[in-house]
């Protein structure tokens, strides 16, 4: 059945939903790229603006371009965001209140996972988070009376009329349909807001013009929100390098985002490409042999021939590198893709064999999303996009076929810290604060545990750098978890893999104790100790105590002077230039935050010295080569001794 209600203009298809749905919203909108922001903008400023309305949103991951702070950080962002995001990106307005706590009363958003760390100090997004498990969301939501469901969409016209694809975000939208549905409560008005640079994924992703009931083509559409690709440094490439020998050729892989998936990687690609060189490094890095002995019995240590089969709720840049170099290649059909193929007569005795590549939601870099649509074009039976409890569980009627597609998986996932005893900390601070959220962290490694020789890693720094200096991340104990040391398994930092699983816990606490920094051990030995769980003549090895950032500088010398571990593994979105300035500023930023360091920033201040050619550049486009105030003038000095530290 055709559309009805069809929109090009923002305002009136908001002002239409108002008057049909009444003074109460209560919405529903996709996590990360599929939210509307334009349309929820204009439903945002129709509620603020007339108190006898509300509105009650619930999403995750409301992305949100980064706000500098004044001064130098300004300097260099906001020249990289505009040319990154384009004038015309448009922020989700109430995510921008929320963070400042200046959300009106008639207004509710509840997330049940935050863009990290961005807020902190919101008290109304503290109070109104949603703790979930990513498959238990559609369950929740179904009961919560949502009478609007928005979501971003691409559009196709063909001989049997017009079709809507999912694109970014199946993953809770056909789950929470259905729940509905199961449950016998009303179907909400279901919006679908085409973007016209948005791929067109098939498959499950697909849905016909009758799944919604309006549909708004906005003239114009921002530029796609995409991720920044961000630096590589050796602590990080250290672990990743540790975590690729535990994947198995042949196996399944799920991995999460940020520097330390990218490590993992890139780790990956130099096994498959170079792996004498790869080689080297694990040798280099663990001289005992712990890595080598679990990749012989866990892992692997060869190229891959078979290749891997991709199962993750997020597909991101990294897999499209690894398919493009030749490891993510294992094909598996599902009863939905014979089906496609049969009908469309591409199921012969040539035909690849099904998807190597299964995901509940995308987000990353325009290459990514440019990727996206070539293999649809080319290969559609390639990537399946597909509702979360397709992904992230193996219950239900898909289970057998599930296991047989994930056999050798290998689940990573990052935390913030872990207890000696191998609980997991990934979402919440110990007074409460939410940093993050759950989403499916505990779902995979849950299925590792279900799955016959499924394992999970969780990877971590050993350390991180706080106002008061180092600090461990690995500890005695915890005041939050979000995996329980009931599902240890293994833990990975930069200095080495703890096997966790089945051990008693005097011999988890010595695993954790094998792979963490040096200037840390004592002290987690003797807390140990102090609580009766490691013996009191236990003494800690003396290879133990070379963990320390010194002892990774060296043993990755080598592969770093022959260009094999690049700050920017996957290419920058930052000039030459402004990949100078970045670590220079980063300095800056540790530096003051200790008196040490603001004494040292003040004896360069006072003595700046001349110019050098490549901090000219620099200073120019920071905005500082002719300082015009005092202010100008300090910033410049200060920069000058980031750059030459």
């Amino acid at each position: 059945m055709p559309i009805e209600h069809r929109y090009s203009d923002t305002d009136a298809c908001a002002r239409y939903l108002a008057d049909e749905l009444g003074p109460d919203l209560r919405i529903a909108a996709p996590l990360g790229l599929g939210k509307p922001h334009g349309l929820l903008n204009a439903l945002y400023q129709l509620t603020r603006g007339e108190p006898t309305r509300s509105l009650r949103l619930y999403t995750a991951l409301s992305l949100t371009q980064p706000q500098p702070a004044p001064g130098l950080e300004q300097r260099f962002l906001a020249p990289f965001l505009e040319r990154h995001f384009g004038a015309d990106q448009v922020d989700p307005q109430y995510a921008l209140d929320e963070a400042r706590d200046a959300l009106p009363a008639n207004v509710e958003v509840h997330e049940f996972y935050l863009q990290s760390g961005a807020l902190l100090h919101s008290t109304r997004a503290q109070r109104n988070y949603i703790s979930q498990n990513y498959t238990h969301v559609a369950r929740d939501l179904a009961v919560q009376e949502i009478n609007l469901l928005v979501q971003l969409v691409a559009r196709r016209e063909g001989p049997d009329g017009v079709r809507y694809s999912l694109s970014c975000n199946p993953d809770l939208t056909l789950d929470f349909l259905s729940q509905v549905q199961a449950a016998g409560r009303q179907r909400p008005l279901c919006v679908a807001v085409v973007h016209p640079d948005l791929p067109y994924m098939s498959g499950a992703a697909e849905v016909a013009e009758a799944y919604f009931d309006v549909e708004l083509c906005p003239q114009e559409s921002p530029r796609l929100f995409m991720l920044p690709r961000l630096p590589v440094d050796l602590a990080e490439y250290a672990l990743g390098l540790h975590a690729s020998a535990l994947v198995r050729d042949g196996g399944c892989l799920q991995i999460g985002i940020g520097a330390l998936s990218d490590a993992l990687v890139k780790a990956l690609l130099l096994r498959q490409h170079d792996n004498t060189q790869w080689r080297r490094a694990l040798v280099a890095l663990d001289p005992q042999g712990a890595t080598h002995a679990l990749a012989g019995r866990i892992g692997g240590l060869a190229p891959f021939q078979a290749g891997l089969y991709g199962a993750s709720e997020m597909v991101m840049d990294g897999f499209m590198h690894l398919q493009r170099g030749g490891i993510l290649k294992r094909r598996s059909w599902d009863n939905l893709a014979l089906e496609r193929a049969s009908a469309n007569g591409r199921l012969n005795q040539s035909t690849p064999g099904g998807h190597y590549l299964r995901g509940a939601f995308f987000l990353g870099s325009q290459e990514l999303y440019d990727w996206l649509d070539a293999t649809e074009a080319a290969d559609p039976d390639a990537i399946d996009m597909c509702p979360v409890s397709n992904v992230n569980q193996l219950y239900g009627d898909h289970q057998a076929l599930a296991m047989l597609q994930r056999r050798g998986a290998r689940f990573f996932n990052t935390c913030m810290m872990a207890t000696l005893l191998g609980a997991a900390v990934s979402d919440t601070l110990e007074d409460g604060a939410v940093v993050s959220g759950v989403g499916g962290q505990y779902n995979f490694v849950a299925m590792a545990h279900e799955l016959p020789d499924g394992r999970s890693a969780l990877l971590l720094r050993a350390t991180r750098s706080t106002r008061g200096g180092i600090e461990s991340n690995i500890r005695w104990n915890y005041g939050q978890t979000t995996i329980p040391r009931h599902l240890r398994d293994f833990i990975i930092t930069e200095y080495g893999i703890a096997d966790l699983r089945g051990k008693s816990d005097s011999e988890c606490i010595e695993a954790m104790l094998s792979i963490s920094d040096a200037r840390f051990l004592d002290a987690l030995c003797a807390e140990a100790k102090a609580h009766g769980k490691l013996a009191a003549d236990f003494a800690i090895p003396e290879a133990w105590r070379q963990h320390h950032p010194r002892h990774l500088h060296e043993a990755l010398a080598p592969l770093q002077q022959k260009g094999m571990l690049p700050v920017f593994p996957f290419g920058s979105d930052f000039t030459e230039v402004e990949q100078r300035l970045l670590p220079a500023l980063n300095w800056l930023k540790s530096a003051s935050s200790t008196w040490p360091g603001r004494f040292r920033l003040l004896r360069a201040v006072c003595r700046p010295g001349p110019v050098a050619e490549a901090e000219a550049e620099a200073l120019a486009r920071m905005g500082l080569a002719v300082p015009r105030t005092l202010a100008d003038r300090v910033q410049r000095r200060l920069l000058q001794a980031a750059l030459r530290r």
